[in-house]
């Protein structure tokens, strides 16, 4: 085979469930060395076809070349013993087993494999070591205890275990973070150029530009766009493929207008503490304001908004809706108080999936009512109403389960479940998590529109994209506390993701700055710098006389700092101030990747002693050169 055949083709893949047609004519090709993307809105197929090469489903028609060879997988271990594994958004691993253990699962499986835990780790740190992870995972941990991101690295050197060269990756970015994602694609990376065939599930049109070489759509179970370079598709022309209509602009956000900031408070959070991960946070949104909750996972943003909600107990701080300061200890107090909730686990947290959609839309309003009975009759034309509104069929939704409806058809109910009850605030956490472009845009317009009927709208989001088009203003949470509060006018993805990395994180750069004010009686900071305005995402040094006029968290013009000279010449020497009182020195930090990771300065005052500019820069490099 040379490296141009196909590792894999399915031809006219047709399967059918009871009487929905999952598959009715799939086609995809996929090279060695390639990463593939398989899109499609939800139900589309894509799950189906990637259950059909992996063993998981027997197609009812159609036919899988591997390997220049006709295959027919009647089961998983089938597709394993041909090098076929799938790594899934929910992994299959044993969490009570080690990371050792759980890489070579299939092979423990087997009649009469004998255990030696010598070679499983020494066999596993090898896997690891090929990834270029094998600092990042211990292999003699257990599972439970691993990060979602952790837990995928186990589920990629599993399918490397069992010698696969074909690796489908469904949804594998939807619990990562952004400097997570970065990992998992140098890991991806590394295996597409080890030879391996990789097939990229995802509803992140971005990543799919960034990683991706082909791809195939699929719309109602067919191939309406097969194996076409990545690279001559605009996004427009991608969403139109998946959807079958031009979706115009996915977000369609208006600059943040003073007008919004002028309305009165409709949430006002101060000092929230709520251990271990929320230490003090403190926000406050306006009525009619869609306000973004950013930063990484395990920051505290989810159990922020959950302590709000009275899900979880909060040991300092005051919360203030429609200025009267409520206390809610459990749920239904907080409802009574004007907020609504949308937690982020759909299955676990959001719906009861043996109540119909009818149950599952007034639960809510259970909450909030008083007196005697259910008080369904009051809402009826309420939900009349508000589904007509959303484009729901009352006819034929409320007496049916929940779980015969999508993802994306599921979250517009539960959305609708708090709009029955008018609430003053709404909040958010991962609003599109797992829904496909299509739905994605319709949820977008329907928070505007609450919005725009006056609603304070919260929303929590990994997606920085998504965040950034939604929001108007963002309040950023790092190790658990609010670090920032921009207008989202002022944000792109890569200022997000450098505002939202841990202060935890940045012990090294954090030591630099503090180690230069130290010696030198300055101010060391590190921010991120436009034409005419900066972001400050550290500073170290509290000397009056050295203050460069921002502090971290801050975006200001640069005409508003007190070094606006420095910050617009950006000069790799010590650049004095028009009033003669501070003179700062800049450097870019560039990470060995080559990574713009910003600008590191060192203020100081007009009395103190200058620093070689060499010295200063020696140190800036070491420090990129570690990142």
């Amino acid at each position: 085979m040379t490296i141009r055949d196909p590792l894999l083709t399915a031809t006219g893949i047709a399967k059918t469930f009871d009487r929905t047609r999952a598959l009715a004519g799939a086609h995809l090709e996929l090279l060695p060395g390639e990463v593939h993307g398989l899109l499609g809105a939800n139900g589309a197929g894509k799950s189906t076809l990637s259950k059909v090469i992996t063993g998981h489903v027997i197609p009812d028609e159609g036919q899988l070349v591997y390997r220049g060879q006709p295959l027919r997988l009647r089961s998983t271990r089938d597709a394993l013993d041909h090098g076929i594994a799938i790594v899934m958004q929910e992994t299959s691993l044993v969490p009570d087993l080690s990371v050792a253990e759980n890489i070579f699962l299939p092979e423990l499986g087997r009649k009469g494999a004998g255990i030696s835990y010598a070679g499983l780790n020494r066999r596993g740190a090898e896997l690891l070591a090929t990834l270029g992870q094998e600092d990042v995972l211990p292999l003699d941990i257990k599972v439970r205890h691993l990060s979602a991101a952790q837990r995928q690295l186990v589920e990629i050197a599993k399918a490397l275990g069992v010698g696969a060269e074909l690796i489908i990756f469904d949804e594998p970015t939807a619990s990562l973070s952004p400097i997570e994602v970065d990992r998992l694609f140098d890991i991806m990376t590394r295996l597409r150029s080890g030879g391996t065939g990789l097939i990229f599930v995802s509803h992140r049109l971005e990543e799919v530009f960034e990683i991706t070489d082909r791809v195939t759509i699929m719309r109602e179970g067919r191939t309406v766009l097969a194996s076409h370079p990545t690279g001559s598709l605009t996004q427009a022309e991608l969403i139109r493929h998946m959807v079958g209509r031009d979706l115009g602009g996915i977000y369609n956000r208006a600059p943040t207008t003073a007008g919004k900031l002028a309305a009165p408070v409709a949430l006002e959070v101060t000092g929230l503490k709520s251990p271990p991960l929320v230490r003090d946070v403190s926000f406050a949104v306006h009525e009619g304001e869609i306000l973004g909750l950013g930063g990484l996972v395990g920051a505290g943003r989810s159990e922020t908004v959950e302590a709000i909600f009275g899900l979880r107990p909060r040991s300092a701080g005051t919360i203030t809706v429609g200025g009267k300061i409520v206390n809610p200890r459990k749920p239904a107090q907080a409802v009574r108080a004007g907020i609504g909730f949308v937690a982020e686990d759909r299955r676990s947290q959001n719906i009861v999936p043996d109540l119909s959609v009818k149950e599952n839309l007034l639960l809510a309003h259970l909450g909030a009512h008083r007196g005697f009975g259910l008080g369904y009759r009051s809402r009826e034309k309420d939900i009349d109403r508000l589904l007509a509104s959303l484009g729901l069929p009352a006819d034929r939704l409320l007496d049916a389960n929940m779980l015969n409806f999508s993802g994306g058809m599921q979250q517009k109910i539960i959305i609708a479940r708090w709009l029955l009850l008018n609430p003053k605030v709404l909040i958010l956490d991962e609003p599109t998590k797992g829904v496909d472009i299509g739905t994605r845009q319709s949820i977008y317009q329907l928070l505007r529109d609450v919005a725009a009927k006056g609603v304070a709208v919260v929303v929590v989001s990994s997606d920085f994209e998504e965040l950034i088009g939604l929001s108007d203003r963002i309040v950023v949470i790092s190790d658990g506390a609010s670090i920032a509060d921009l207008s989202a006018d002022l944000l792109d993805e890569e200022k997000l993701t450098l505002l939202a990395a841990p202060r935890t994180s940045m012990a090294r750069n954090t030591e630099m700055l503090r180690n230069l004010s130290t010696e030198t009686g300055g101010a060391g900071f590190w921010a991120l710098l436009d034409q005419d305005r900066m972001i400050c995402l550290n500073l170290v040094g509290n000397a009056a006389s050295a203050d460069p006029g921002f502090a971290t968290g801050d975006a200001k013009p640069f005409a508003e700092t007190r070094i606006p000279t420095a910050l617009k010449s950006r000069e790799p020497i010590f650049v004095p101030e028009a009033d003669g009182q501070r003179s700062t020195m800049l450097l870019p930090l560039r990470t060995a990747r080559g990574h713009d990771m910003g600008w590191v300065g060192l203020t100081l005052p007009a009395n103190a002693r200058t620093p070689s500019p060499e010295t200063i820069r020696g140190r800036v490099e070491a420090l990129a050169a570690s990142l």
